[in-house]
């Protein structure tokens, strides 16, 4: 048995395919079939089935896989940490995260870690759910994810990093535009644009409202909050969002619109999700204590002062 036959095993199960898994290790599929095949022989046991589309692990092969790719996981870290120690102070952090959460949350700290780290790469992959950044952190795709802090998963901790109050981003003139803070029951008869589907504010929010007894109308959805707070600028409804990183000062850089406090509602919190801290490399937790470090510095967002960073690791 060895660590290249339990690499094949593991992405055959991923991916139900054989060929697929050929194409991807740049062999053929007879290669890749007897390593399983070497496998099953010392074990004494099948681990794979044939079925119409492809194959899938039998119960034995589910059992295999769980633990190898836990374990191959965990190696590939160790392997990668190596790496960076050799390299002295190079090497790669790779970051799963939002469409727009770079330019948010991360802007400063990766200029203040690139200027600091010039030679180590820096890789960003976008995922559009908590639930595919968890993946790319099981998959050991990424090392950290920037994520909308919901409930947790398992295999991951979480490291809650700030706050974000609601806000109701409103256009200048709009009825409500000045004042200096919104009710639970005002959002009732607002136009109001919904945050994308299946995402982690999203279910907060609703699940805020209910609890007050309130059912905003809505006639308009997006994919992410950038565009919620650019068509409410357009006047095109009523956006309730987190306030973000920047926004302090809205009627100087966008002074058609306005964010108006809305208190009576929790606020969401932010932060990063990884496999395991104590695994990851001495450069991807310098870059996330940068990212940390920038944005607890900054002040806090519009509507609520800034208490003390929660800091700490969850399961």
């Amino acid at each position: 048995m060895t660590l290249d036959d339990l690499r094949a095993f593991t992405a055959v199960c991923d991916s139900g395919s054989l060929s697929a898994v050929a194409r991807d290790l740049g062999c053929t599929q007879s290669a890749v079939s007897q390593r399983v095949k070497r496998l099953e022989r010392e074990l004494g046991i099948a681990l794979l089935e044939r079925r119409p589309r492809g194959v899938a692990p039998t119960q034995a092969g589910w059992i295999l896989h769980r633990a190898a790719a836990d374990g191959l996981v965990g190696l590939d870290h160790a392997l990668r940490r190596l790496r960076d120690i050799q390299r002295g102070g190079a090497g790669t952090v790779r970051v799963t995260t939002g469409a727009t959460t770079v330019r948010h949350f991360m802007s400063a700290g990766v200029v203040t870690f690139r200027r600091h780290r010039p030679r180590v790469n820096l890789e960003f992959q976008t995922e559009n759910s908590s639930r595919r950044c968890f993946e790319a952190l099981a998959a050991g795709t990424s090392d950290l994810a920037w994520i909308t802090i919901g409930s947790p998963a398992r295999g991951v901790e979480l490291r809650p990093v700030l706050e974000l109050p609601w806000v109701l981003a409103v256009r200048a003139g709009d009825p409500l535009a000045e004042r200096t803070e919104i009710g639970p029951g005002e959002l009732a008869s607002i136009r109001h644009i919904r945050l994308p589907e299946n995402s982690v504010s999203r279910h907060r929010l609703e699940e805020h409202l209910t609890r007050q007894g309130t059912e905003p109308v809505s006639t308009t959805s997006v994919a992410d909050w950038d565009t919620a707070i650019l068509l409410a600028e357009l006047g095109l409804g009523h956006a309730v969002v987190p306030a973000l990183p920047g926004w302090r000062e809205p009627v100087a850089a966008y002074p058609a619109l306005r964010l108006i406090p809305i208190p009576s509602l929790p606020p969401l919190a932010a932060g990063w999700a990884v496999r395991r801290w104590d695994a990851l490399s001495p450069v991807a937790v310098e870059f996330a204590e940068t990212v940390e470090a920038e944005l607890t510095a900054d002040g806090p967002p519009p509507g609520r002062e800034r208490g003390p960073a929660v800091s700490g690791t969850h399961p």
